[in-house]
């Protein structure tokens, strides 16, 4: 047993361990809710503490708030740098679940921060944890603060450039395969033809406009209910405060950030982390079409499409010798599968609002975090596979040329009923198309070889990719 010493709240005392520098608030909630043993994502503990340190600095010159002296507020300003920069990370142990407002964890900041600003000073209980660390906030507006500005920098830092990056490997593939010819496929049958390097422009072009989707949601996210304490009333938190710090979290972060014009709306309800999560269910859903395009590709090699060879990464069978798996598709594919799931968590707790607050923002939290980091991880996994994929030139030329659809070329010619019955004489009898319009006279030889052109067909009707 490790030593402990006695800390007290309004509900009495309690032993804390002598090493934790957090007080008696958290303890009991540790001792409270002991679930998974994984603790509430970090990212919302530095974006907490990073508040408490500018809410410090203008609580120190906000006549209303005489409590917080400057000097106090700079002992603040100096343990909350040590938390954001990741130095106490020890000093956070509650889970995601725990009480729905994320009182727990915004004790938790406060006890730790308090502790530390008063080591600083060296006089124990020189800064509280209520007094001075939340002066001027309540848990239901600072801690959905920290939750949008924790997302927010997710999002733009992590999310965005794994994207940006997929979408510099694809297009690379697209100009290396520019000329490379191969079958479409539509309902995984056989289509008209389209070049390799159209395919990749494609999957890069729904990579972007993923990621112009998540920009798009740090509007929304940095529109912050700080400012409206318990209800949104703003009780106990003077008029200039939530502006000033506000102003400061923009300047620090570099996001777009604002106060909410309604703060009751703003804290009463949990819509922009639900509609967060409806982006990134959408960024799943394009990294899933792209990860299967890629394993169908690589399908095989000997029975399947056998189009594209994926980097050989290891072994993928215990018992059949040779055989290699396209492990970071399948990879890819499972994130996709926990990031739904994830998703519906969110949109289920995003329906548990309640008169003035929603009791399940740390899940909510946790939750988006999860598939924030989740969704960056596929993309960088898949950055190298798409860059080491080798296109099988003989097996996509051939799958190219065997392809009925490519037929359709002689419907202006031949109209569409005449080529269909051509399409299912081929199919029956195994005769190519060329050689049967030529046996029936229908096309003179030229004409033919300038309507079947393969790489032609590719460029019929659009410019620059576009329709």
């Amino acid at each position: 047993m490790s030593e402990t010493r006695t800390e007290h709240d309004s509900m009495g005392e309690i032993a804390v361990p002598m090493w934790a520098q957090w007080g008696a608030q958290t303890q009991r909630a540790f001792d409270n809710v002991q679930l998974t043993g994984r603790p509430i994502d970090l990212r919302v503990v530095w974006s907490l503490a990073l508040i408490k340190g500018e809410a410090a600095k203008v609580n120190a010159v906000l006549p209303e708030v005489p409590a917080v002296t400057p000097e106090i507020a700079e002992a603040i300003v100096v343990a909350a740098k040590t938390v954001v920069g990741g130095h106490h990370d020890d000093q956070f142990p509650l889970e995601a679940f725990q009480t729905g407002s994320g009182t727990s964890t915004n004790m938790n900041v406060n006890e730790v921060l308090a502790n530390l600003a008063s080591q600083r000073l060296g006089r124990a209980g020189a800064v509280h944890p209520n007094d001075h660390v939340n002066a001027s906030q309540s848990s239901n507006d600072v801690f959905p603060t920290a939750v949008q500005i924790a997302l927010s920098l997710a999002v733009k830092h992590e999310l965005v450039p794994a994207l940006d990056r997929l979408s510099v490997a694809f297009r690379s593939r697209a100009r290396d395969t520019v000329e490379v010819v191969k079958s479409g496929r539509t309902h995984l049958m056989d289509a008209v033809p389209i070049t390799l390097g159209q395919e990749f422009d494609g999957w890069a072009t729904q990579v972007d406009l993923a990621a112009e989707r998540c920009r798009g949601a740090l509007k929304p996210l940095g529109v912050l209910p700080l400012g409206g304490t318990a209800v949104g009333t703003g009780l106990n938190a003077p008029y200039d405060f939530a502006p000033a710090v506000i102003a400061a979290l923009a300047a620090v972060t570099g996001l777009p950030l604002a106060e909410a014009d309604d703060h009751v709306a703003a804290q009463s309800n949990r819509d922009v982390l639900v509609e967060l999560s409806g982006r990134l269910r959408t960024v799943a859903a394009a990294l899933n079409k792209l990860a299967n395009d890629l394993r169908w590709m690589a399908s095989g090699p000997a029975t399947g499409l056998g189009e594209l060879r994926l980097p050989a990464l290891q072994p993928g069978s215990s018992i059949m010798p040779g055989k290699v798996n396209p492990v970071v598709p399948e990879v890819v594919a499972q994130v996709v599968a926990r990031v739904i799931g994830l998703d519906a968590t969110v949109a289920y707790a995003g329906t548990q609002s309640s008169f003035e607050l929603n009791t399940y923002q740390p899940v909510m939290a946790d939750d988006l975090l999860a598939m924030v980091q989740l969704l960056a991880g596929a993309s960088t996994l898949l950055v190298p596979c798409v860059m080491g994929a080798e296109p099988q030139l003989d097996r996509l030329a051939a799958n190219a040329e065997a392809s009925p659809a490519v037929a359709t070329a002689l419907n202006p010619l031949l109209g569409y009923e005449l080529v269909a019955e051509l399409v299912a004489t081929a199919a029956r009898t195994g005769t190519s198309m060329r050689s049967l319009v030529l046996e029936r006279g229908l096309v003179p030889a030229d004409e033919l070889d300038r309507v079947l052109d393969l790489a032609a067909m590719t460029r019929g009707g659009v410019r620059d990719g576009k329709a």
